[in-house]
């Protein structure tokens, strides 16, 4: 299996080490490589969008055709994980910042997006999260978005004081919080798929 993590921006080394660390546990041959240019995308069985910042992530993948590879991928039913900013890029809605920022998205995740609900970096924090199909979770959530609505195929598995952080729309995986900073269980979910 080849796991390809977008590494324009972002915790791209977090992901890979919880990449590889979950493929260990799981016991599947494979490795994972970090996407900064056009190519790698149509080689990879599954696709990660870090945390970071959505704006800059936006710009560098259109900038550099690689959104075109994952939209491509993504109709071949490829398996995404997008966290955090990654959640934005591969929504079909923003919010006001989203619009402000012009940034672009990849529509993918049939979800409406708002960046920074829990407010400015100073306001992150962790807490016990139940994921469906997952269990237990420390969510770790830094200047996280939260998901405001979400269409008629998309599956809630977790929310935070009623506010949505978890979805999955068939092969699409979205998260509010950073996985990767705290265990291999949610990568491992993802891997399964």
């Amino acid at each position: 299996m080849k796991v390809g993590v977008i590494g324009v921006q972002g915790d791209v080394e977090e992901h890979i080490l919880a990449t590889k660390n979950a493929l260990r546990n799981l016991q599947i041959e494979g490795e994972v490589v970090a996407i900064r240019k056009t190519g790698i995308v149509p080689d990879c069985d599954a696709l990660i969008i870090p945390g970071g910042e959505s704006t800059t992530i936006s710009k560098l993948i259109f900038a550099n055709s690689i959104a075109e590879e994952i939209l491509e991928f993504a109709r071949g039913n490829g398996k995404i994980m997008g966290t955090c900013a990654g959640l934005i890029v591969l929504a079909k809605q923003g919010d006001e910042q989203v619009a402000k920022t012009k940034t672009k998205l990849l529509g993918l995740l049939d979800v409406k997006v708002k960046r920074n609900a829990f407010g400015r970096q100073r306001e992150s924090f962790q807490t016990k999260l139940d994921m469906k199909y997952v269990g237990e979770i420390d969510a770790i959530f830094i200047r996280a978005p939260i998901i405001e609505s979400v269409g008629k195929n998309v599956e809630v598995l977790a929310k935070f004081e009623d506010k949505i952080v978890a979805v999955k729309q068939n092969n699409i995986l979205g998260l509010a919080f950073h996985p990767e900073l705290s265990s291999t269980k949610v990568h491992e979910f993802f891997l399964k798929f």
